[in-house]
């Protein structure tokens, strides 16, 4: 019998990581404080959580996701126009502005200032890794079976 842990659905993953895009580092944690989920619940995004089934701890392994297993694609339909009246007074609109938002369901979006305009700016709401492959970097620090409260805390 085989008593060695692997990464399945239902354990509780403690991960290290360092996340590059186009060779730049955009995330990490460090290895006293790694990143904790239980995998098989979609709490990371798919194309690392699908690459990490069947590690076991101290393992080590470079992982490469497609944006269609990231963060998605650019879509040209979350690029809105925002009168300038809507922004507070004094607001500093500039291109590259992250900031958050509220949709008529009040959900709160974040978003990005792409273009600054006379009357109105251009709001990005792709999340800022959409259309990019992400470079993962990762370690398995420790893995244990979830409980149920964390089960159900999700």
């Amino acid at each position: 019998m085989n008593d060695i842990m692997t990464v399945q659905d239902g354990m509780m993953v403690s991960l290290a990581y360092t996340l590059h895009v186009d060779g730049v580092l955009v995330d990490e944690s460090e290895q006293d404080e790694p990143l904790e989920f239980i995998q098989g619940q979609g709490d990371i995004i798919s194309g690392l959580e699908q690459a990490l089934y069947g590690m076991q701890v101290g393992q080590r392994r470079e992982v490469h996701v497609a944006p269609e297993d990231g963060y998605g694609e650019v879509d040209e339909q979350a690029m809105m126009y925002v009168p300038l009246a809507m922004f507070p007074p004094n607001f500093p609109l500039q291109p590259g502005l992250e900031l958050s938002i509220r949709d008529r369901e009040n959900n709160i979006l974040p978003a990005r200032i792409v273009q600054v305009e006379e009357e109105r700016a251009l709001l990005d709401l792709n999340h800022p890794l959409a259309g990019k492959t992400l470079d993962f970097s990762v370690q398995i620090v420790a893995l244990r079976p979830a409980s149920d409260a964390e089960r159900l805390q999700g």
